[in-house]
């Protein structure tokens, strides 16, 4: 063939190629556009179906029927209680019978109601129902009042999360000496609240106001802001406005009396008051006992309100500094008492010495029996007397934060302040809860959950003997006849073998025709 003629043949068959190559390429695309939009159509722009409701529970959600906050518990037998024989269960029997007074009261104010209050509180409104077993029974048996205990309350060892025991301090009702008038001897003013304290979600002439949370100082009819602290007080800032109810001597009495919540005022001409809790300025409490501490004044372990008195007594200056330190002052009122009775407390009825405590207010319901054991420096202050006793719960104080936190009530007078100013121990406390919160009657109530699914689990792991595998039997069980369920040990996963990867086969070059230069 000439030469001409394959050179012709050559340029045709390149052209057909082209032609069909162009062919194929365009239709690629098309279809390649086609699934890219078919992509979109189906995946972007169908709405999202929203996700499937979660699953609920096929058990009802039930509340625990006893929690506190921040709190450890462990339930006992009577037998378990150490020193429990040995208490004078008569005298704390007449003291929370004291405390059923107003809890029956308020529970039947409730009953009237079509709505009852709410107690957000463990023990709720769950004192009722001994409280009104104890109303029909005007015991006069130690042996009775033991029995009325263990017969209508289960023992609860509490504590605070984390620790073994609790903490107890004491309190008492100051005696002190004072004027109706003041005097160049009688100079420090004892204060009522002021009409212009104000507490959001109170009246202004609310007894007893609470003594956590902001306090404000009423300026006009709408403005607030925070009422004058100790210092500003001391200086006179609510002084000439007939707020005065009595005169003392020192102003390191009046601090005490404000810790303790309470006072007897002595006047010369024989007559006397009493005192109470009324209001506070909305500042926290800070102890001055502490800052002593840490400023290495006084030592840890000889920390008492007689030593406080004695530095301060000696050390004036300082004292002053010491107390405006503690920003929180408190505004009395009086009550109408006579000297045989004791201080009220916040439960509203008087308290008896070495029965009531102070607690959390914010954790516990007034009325609530706590049986405090340990060693307290009672008789001196190194002595270890064994003190085991049941407490009924019926004051509150600004320092008494924590479930098992207690401040022991020792009566009025200076013997009682010299007792209740050492103490500073750990003590191991147990609560009395009514049986009706007993977790034992109330788990009968609990649905039973559906059963495990042990015939499958039996089947992927089959019981072994345990003379074949060398298991050893527990030593409890040496009768002959006795079955003993043993379970063979849990065979673990087999661990998923090591596979190298396959190596990719290698696509074959294409041939690519050259293009003519």
């Amino acid at each position: 063939m000439a030469p001409e003629a394959r050179i012709k043949i050559f340029l045709k068959n390149g052209a057909t190629a082209l032609c069909a190559g162009a062919v194929v390429l365009s239709s690629f695309s098309l279809g390649a556009e086609a699934a890219r939009r078919h992509h979109r159509s189906h995946h972007h722009h169908l709405p999202r179906t929203p996700a499937a409701p979660s699953r609920p529970l096929p058990y009802p959600q039930l509340s625990l029927p006893f929690e506190i906050p921040g709190a450890q518990y462990l339930p006992l037998a009577w037998a378990d209680v150490k020193g429990w024989g040995d208490d004078n269960h008569l005298a704390a029997y007449k003291t929370f019978r004291a405390s059923c007074k107003p809890i029956n009261a308020q529970n039947g104010a409730a009953e009237a109601k079509a709505e009852p209050k709410a107690e957000p509180k463990a023990l709720g409104a769950s004192l009722g129902e001994p409280c009104r077993v104890a109303k029909t029974l005007d015991l006069t048996d130690d042996g009775k009042a033991k029995t009325f205990f263990e017969e209508n309350f289960t023992p609860l060892r509490i504590s605070r999360l984390g620790e073994p025991d609790g903490f107890v301090t004491g309190y008492y009702e100051p005696v002190l000496e004072g004027s109706r008038t003041q005097t160049d001897v009688y100079n420090v003013p004892v204060y009522r609240r002021p009409s212009n304290l104000f507490v959001r979600g109170y009246k202004q002439d609310s007894v007893s106001l609470p003594n956590k949370g902001p306090v404000y100082r009423k300026i006009g009819r709408r403005k607030l802001v925070p009422y004058y602290d100790r210092g500003e007080i001391e200086d006179g800032k609510i002084a000439g406005r007939g707020l005065e109810i009595a005169w003392l001597k020192d102003p390191t009495d009046l601090l005490f009396a404000q810790i303790q919540g309470s006072a007897r005022i002595k006047f010369e001409d024989g007559s006397s008051v009493r005192l109470n809790y009324d209001a506070y300025n909305g500042y926290p409490y800070t102890a001055v006992g502490r800052i002593l501490i840490e400023r290495g004044i006084i030592p840890k372990e000889e920390m008492s309100m007689q030593k406080i008195r004695e530095w301060m007594a000696q050390n004036p200056d300082g004292a002053k500094e010491l107390r405006r330190a503690n920003r929180a002052y408190v505004f009395f009122r009086e009550v109408n008492l006579s000297d045989k009775d004791e201080a009220v407390g916040a439960q509203g009825i008087p308290l008896t010495a070495g029965r009531s405590i102070a607690v959390d207010k914010s954790l516990h319901v007034y009325g609530t029996p706590f049986f405090i054991e340990g060693e307290l420096p009672i008789e001196s202050e190194r002595a270890k007397t064994p003190f085991h006793r049941l407490m009924i719960a019926q004051d509150t104080g600004s320092a008494i934060i924590g479930p098992a936190r207690a401040d022991l009530f020792f009566g009025a007078g200076a013997d009682a302040g010299r007792v209740s100013g050492r103490l500073r121990h750990p003590m191991q406390f147990v609560m009395l809860v009514p049986k009706s919160l007993d977790p034992a009657p109330r788990a009968a109530k609990l649905p039973i959950p559906d059963p495990r699914p042990s015939e499958k689990i039996a089947k992927l792991f089959p019981q072994t003997d345990p003379a074949k595998t060398g298991t050893p039997v527990a030593a409890s069980a040496q009768g002959k006849n006795e079955t003993i369920a043993v379970a063979g040990p849990v065979p673990l996963p087999v661990p998923r073998p090591a596979i190298e990867p396959a190596p990719e086969p290698r696509r074959p070059a294409k041939n690519r025709p050259h293009r003519p230069q």
